[in-house]
């Protein structure tokens, strides 16, 4: 039998097997390829970076704070210096290499420096989120500061038993000295640890500031911080993988911050605080008398010559940090809110100082300066009454006249009429608003551009302004419209219902511009605010011609040595929309109100033949709140060179608080005393006795105070 031929056959899974091994040795082929190229990027694009690393890890950079500058008088005489004192350290590493972490020796340590052990633990700890201060913020290769301040007997007791107190250290440190104590502490500032949330979001100080440097809070601390502040050294520090130190690689030292040399007179600014103070006292009690501001400029350059704030502090408070409950009173109203600058930051109404805007926007809108306007002792306009101050009426009279014996109702008209002409209520063309125009012409409703933080604008009200606080205020002004005034009805149910009135119209129709408004409006009443430098910068520029320049405190920046002298130049804002004959007319306007008009009982005596004021006093009115007292002047009228303002929060007059006030500062720049007691001096015929003027010539330093290359300062003799 025949069998059949038998097939071949091969069995699908070995072909299938082929393939795998194939595919298999493409993955291996392509994993190297992979592998080559990224060991190729990691050798060559990114070598640097990853020998950086490895050098991390082996190196750490530590920065050495720069002694910071000076703040000084345009004299030289310092505001804001250094002192030295003894600091008392630990080196962090070594005192937690001990096989106590140091236990013993913070014991010792506790008892020599009379500070609690569980403090000096605190202080020991590195700074984290979860680490509350005490604790320290700054590198642990820097010496952690245990105890500041130190007496010099207990640092040399340390120093002397250095065996044992191993890794503690005595050293002496830069703190910031206020040698004039609480003049013009507002104006200067303080600093304060940077924080972490600053560090976090700017990457610049992460390259300057170690965790325990300090830096400007306010005034020209924080202005100019970075000039004062000097660049920091850096050192390179080799250290073991247990964070032992083993050598120095390398040291940049640091460069230490430039000198402030400001417009600030330091006898000038004396004399402002102290007649303000004493001005104030005079007031009361019959006046409140709360609060004041002085500003001395130099109408030339816009430099501040002096600016005085009161209540004010000592700025040696912050000096080692401050506590919750001392911050919290700084702030307080009980405490008379001390931090707060009156010449820059507060906002009052000005009063018949701001005739000045108002007169030259009649001037500069139709209304004529050889024209005579009716003075009656009050005026009926819109359906309500107005009233010069006590009622006196002066018949017919110029405009120059207005502004010496200060003629409300005069300027009450002005403010009427030129609403009528916008179109009263309800204007049909674009009003022109020239009052509300000539005031910010004049720099009031901004800021004045000073170099100080937190400067207030003020306020210019208008149609457009009103209209914006209508709607801010509109939801709260409807709710009270219709439910009233519950808590005041329970004691006073008359006002309650006067309120609600109010705020119903409010709700209605506050956004119409009305005119008893625009009528307040034109003698600085009403909604207008301005600070005492905005009206100090106003009449400065009054004074000089007409230029408006940005307030400097800072005159120049001088490095440590002498070698570099960087100035600050004056800023031109802008001029005032006036013409040349208005500006002619008020400045002989002012010039006649402390010879025979508001102030003229200030300045009895006062040798005018020598150096001749300009000025106008200011009542302001605040509902709930005493009369507030201003004088704003400038001297000399022919030959101005400052500008003075003076505000008495609640001081009531002008004429009787705020100008006398302003006379003892012009007796002090001038030499003249017109004191019972005066002194040393010789009396002259008009009763006046003179003494050394503060400033010689009259006018402030206008050469630089020289810092010699050992870094002393060459102060000026004046």
């Amino acid at each position: 039998m025949l069998k059949a031929p038998v097939e071949e056959f091969e069995p699908p899974g070995r072909r299938l097997g082929m393939i795998g091994l194939v595919l298999a040795q493409i993955l291996v082929l392509a994993l190297f390829a992979l592998l080559a190229v990224r060991l190729w990027y990691l050798q060559i694009p990114m070598s640097e970076h990853y020998r950086d690393l490895a050098v991390a890890n082996h190196h750490q950079q530590l920065l050495i704070p720069a002694t910071r500058g000076q703040i000084l008088d345009s004299s030289g005489r310092s505001l804001v210096s250094n002192r030295a004192e003894l600091v008392v350290s630990a080196d962090y590493h070594e005192l937690l290499g001990m096989e106590d972490g140091g236990e013993k020796v913070l014991g010792d340590l506790s008892k020599v420096l009379d500070v609690p052990l569980e403090e000096l633990r605190q202080r020991m700890r590195l700074c984290g989120p979860e680490v509350s201060r005490p604790c320290w913020p700054g590198s642990p290769y820097q010496p952690v500061t245990l105890a500041e301040d130190v007496e010099p007997a207990v640092a040399l007791k340390i120093m002397e038993s250095a065996e044992d107190f191993p890794g503690i250290s005595a050293q002496v440190q830069a703190v910031r000295e206020y040698p004039q104590g609480e003049h013009g502490s507002q104006m200067l500032g303080y600093l304060q640890p940077v924080t972490q949330e600053e560090l976090d979001a700017r990457e610049d100080l992460r390259t300057q500031f170690t965790g325990i440097d300090q830096v400007g809070r306010d005034g020209v601390e924080a202005v100019y911080d970075a000039q004062l502040r000097g660049t920091a050294g850096k050192r390179v520090l080799g250290v073991n993988n247990h964070g032992e130190v083993m050598d120095v690689i390398s040291e940049t030292p640091p460069e230490p911050g430039k000198h402030l040399v400001t417009h600030i007179d330091l006898g000038v600014q004396k004399i402002a605080e102290e007649a303000l103070a004493e001005g104030m006292a005079n007031a009361r009690p019959r006046y409140k008398a709360d609060s004041g501001a002085a500003v001395v400029l130099d109408v030339r350059t816009g430099g501040v010559v002096a600016m005085a704030s009161l209540p004010t502090y000592d700025p040696a408070i912050w000096r080692g940090g401050i506590d919750q409950e001392t911050f919290d009173r700084m702030l307080s109203e009980d405490a008379g809110e001390p931090l707060l600058s009156r010449a820059v930051q507060g906002t009052y109404p000005p009063g018949s100082t701001f005739k000045v805007s108002s007169l030259a926007a009649a001037a500069e809108n139709g209304y004529s300066l050889r024209s005579t306007y009716a003075c009656p002792g009050s005026v009926s306009l819109a359906g309500q009454s107005y009233e010069n101050y006590e009622g006196q009426g002066q018949g017919s009279l110029d405009l120059h006249r207005a502004i010496v014996i200060s003629c409300n109702t005069v300027f009450y008209n002005f403010g009427y009429q030129m609403w009528k002409e916008d179109g009263g209520l309800h204007p049909e063309e674009e009003p022109k608003e020239a009052m509300a125009n000539m005031a910010r012409g004049f720099g009031f409703g901004s800021p004045t551009g000073i170099d100080l933080p937190y400067e207030t604008g003020g306020r210019i009200p208008d149609r457009d302004w009103k209209r914006t606080f209508w709607q801010e205020t509109r939801e709260n002004n409807c709710y009270r419209g219709e439910h009233g005034y519950p808590e005041v009805a329970e004691s006073d149910p008359s006002r309650a219902n006067y309120l609600k009135l109010l705020a119903y119209e409010q709700c209605v129709e506050g956004f119409e511009w009305r005119a008893n408004e625009a009528i307040n409006f034109a003698i600085g009443q009403g909604d207008v605010l301005v600070s005492p430098l905005q009206l100090a910068n106003a009449y400065a520029a009054i004074a000089n011609g007409g230029t408006l320049y940005e307030p400097r405190i800072g005159k120049a920046l001088v490095s440590a040595d002498g070698s570099e002298v960087e100035e600050i130049e004056p800023v031109v804002r802008g001029r005032l929309p006036v013409g040349d004959e208005t500006l002619r007319y008020i400045q002989k306007a002012l010039t006649d109100v402390p010879k025979e008009g508001t102030a003229r009982g200030a300045f009895a005596n006062f040798p005018q033949d020598e150096v001749s004021i300009a000025g106008k006093t200011g009542s302001a009115d605040v509902e709930g709140r005493q009369v507030s007292s201003w004088f704003a002047s400038y001297a000399p009228a022919d030959d101005p060179q400052f500008a003075i303002v003076v505000l008495v929060s609640q001081g009531g007059t002008g004429g009787m608080t705020s100008a006398p006030i302003a006379r003892a500062i012009y007796d002090g720049i001038y030499g003249f005393d017109s004191s019972d007691d005066a002194g040393e001096g010789e009396e002259d015929e008009k009763g006046a006795s003179s003494s050394r003027p503060l400033l010689p010539g009259g006018k402030p330093a206008e050469e630089l105070p020289s810092i010699r290359p050992d870094g002393s300062i060459d102060v000026l003799d004046r």
